[in-house]
């Protein structure tokens, strides 16, 4: 005895039931593996700066001791000053930097976005 299986309306409703249920789950697989990557990129970003200022620092600092070191007999606080006005203006020049380079960043999710975007216009393009 055959099975009959549901036609028309209800055999629609379940296979676009289906469909919107899949295309979920890839959305949120993606945003899944956007997310992970993120975070990756951020928990790479942080090393790399500290590691950065911990080693510039380290520099700055010895460069300067020795600089003042050696005009300690004639004119350390002119040394002085000048270390400070170039320290000031390097990290006017750091600051300025790094807010391009975060205003040059892609936005999070972006491949999340484009891709509900492209579902959207497919759902409202006509047959």
């Amino acid at each position: 005895m055959p099975t009959s299986e549901p036609t028309g309306v209800i055999n629609s409703l379940r296979v676009l039931g289906e469909s919107l249920i899949a295309g979920l789950r890839d959305r949120i697989e993606l945003l899944s593996v956007e997310l992970q990557e993120e975070k990756f990129r951020l928990i790479q970003l942080t090393l790399w700066f500290i590691a950065a200022v911990f080693t510039g620092m380290l520099a700055i600092t010895f460069a300067s001791i020795t600089l003042v070191y050696f005009f300690w007999e004639s004119s350390r606080l002119a040394v002085l000053g000048g270390l400070t006005v170039f320290y000031t203006a390097a990290l006017i020049a750091v600051i300025i930097r790094l807010r391009r380079f975060i205003a040059s960043q892609p936005a999070p999710f972006e491949a999340t976005r484009r891709e509900l975007e492209e579902d959207i216009a497919c759902i409202r393009k006509p047959n």
